[in-house]
Formats: structure tokens, sequence, C-alpha cells
């Protein structure tokens, strides 16, 4: 019974104060863009992929509510249906700007390769290079190597689709070998969240799109995904 009370303290200072991954979805309906808010309730540190320039002002005031500090903005890629809204969210909030090193665009405070870890407090994204929409396309994945739960996936693959590859450098070959050596090789119930979506979904898995994503999974190969999208 002596230690009934110091465990009883215990228990409730880990129900105060739990660790915890804080996730938001948020969404442009102009650009049919998400925009997605990670953060680290121990350390107070927060990450958004993809921000929107005309989303500032909601961005900001979510994270002040959440009580965290935006460490980073991430972009998957160079967008050409919206501007981003990484430096302004820099300008109010001192938040570095990370995006490719094969993007081409200027200002970055962290250009990212394949290989690469993004911190924020004891948790960290993968960065993968999934080329084939642009040159400097990159995907996010939440957790170590063989127990990824997420990824973020940009407009290398959305859900039961794919980005266009007929512009900002595209390639078809390089696309559908992109997302079935980074993106579909993650454990199958790996939850796949892109930048995009037309028909209002929020998310899916890799299980799904092996089974589902009409060019990529089942028995396709890159010769027919080419024709596909070539034509």
């Amino acid at each position: 019974h002596g230690d009934a009370g110091a465990d009883h303290a215990l228990i409730d200072r880990a129900w105060q104060h739990p660790r915890m991954l804080i996730f938001r979805q948020l969404f442009d309906a102009t650009s049919s863009t998400y925009t997605y808010l990670l953060g680290d309730t121990d350390s107070g540190q927060a990450l958004l992929i993809d921000p929107v320039f005309e989303h500032v002002r909601r961005d900001s005031a979510l994270l002040r509510e959440l009580g965290v500090t935006l460490a980073a903005t991430l972009e998957t890629h160079v967008h050409a249906d919206y501007v981003t809204g990484a430096w302004l969210l820099q300008q109010r909030t001192g938040s570095r700007i990370l995006g490719s090193a094969d993007g081409g665009a200027q200002g970055l405070d962290r250009a990212l390769a394949h290989g690469d870890r993004v911190n924020f407090g004891a948790r960290h994204l993968q960065v993968r290079a999934t080329p084939g929409h642009t040159n400097g396309c990159l995907s996010f994945v939440l957790g170590d190597p063989g127990d990824e739960r997420m990824a973020f996936t940009g407009d290398a693959l959305l859900i039961r689709g794919c980005g266009r590859t007929d512009f900002q450098q595209g390639s078809p070959e390089r696309l559908y070998r992109s997302v079935q050596s980074q993106s579909l090789s993650l454990p199958p119930h790996c939850l796949l969240y892109p930048a995009h979506d037309y028909k209002g979904l929020t998310a899916s898995s890799v299980e799904e799109e092996r089974r589902f994503n009409p060019r990529f999974g089942g028995s396709s190969n890159e010769a027919e995904f080419s024709g596909y999208m070539n034509h």
C-alpha cells in the first residue's frame, strides 16, 4: 500500500501530459489540396506539409490553439496549382523552409534528398524521392523502417490515381518506378495521405492501392502505365 500513492501520481501525470502525435488534415477547396499538420506533444514542435498561401491565418491560429511551435514547412514538390504559404509562415513564426534539392525552388533553409530525416521532437519523417510528376517530388514517411505508419505522398500517388506526367519535367517511367519502389513497398497497413483529392476521399492504405489503384495495382506494368499516361 505504501507504493500505491506514488503509482497513482505517476498515472495522473501521464494522463495530464500524454505523449502523443498531433495530426490534422486541412483542406483548400479551390485547389483540392490537403495540408497536413504533425506535432509532437512532448517537445511542442510541429511540421506543416504543403501549406497553402490563402490559409496561413487558419494554420497559424491552429498552431496557437494546439500550443505547438512550427519548426518547419515541407513541400512535396513545386506546385503548379497553388502558391505555397511557406514564406509567409516563416515571417510569422520563424519556421524553416524545407524542399527538394532537385525541385528548383529558391530560398530553402534545407534542401532535402532521398534518405534524409526530418526531426520534430522525438519523432521524425523519412524523406523518399518520388520523381515523375516533377523532378523534385518527395514523399514523407512517419515511422522507422519496417514500421512505417503514415506516408504523405504528394502528387506522386493519389487515391486510386496519380499526378500528371505531361508538364513540369514529368516522366511516366520515372513515376511508375518511384511509386512501386518507394510508396507501394511500404507495409500494407501504412496509411497514405495524398496532396490532392477531387472526389472527397481523405486517405488510403498501401494494401488498398496495391489492390484497387487502376494505374499501379494488380498486374499493372511500366509499359502499360506509360502508354496510358502518354495518351
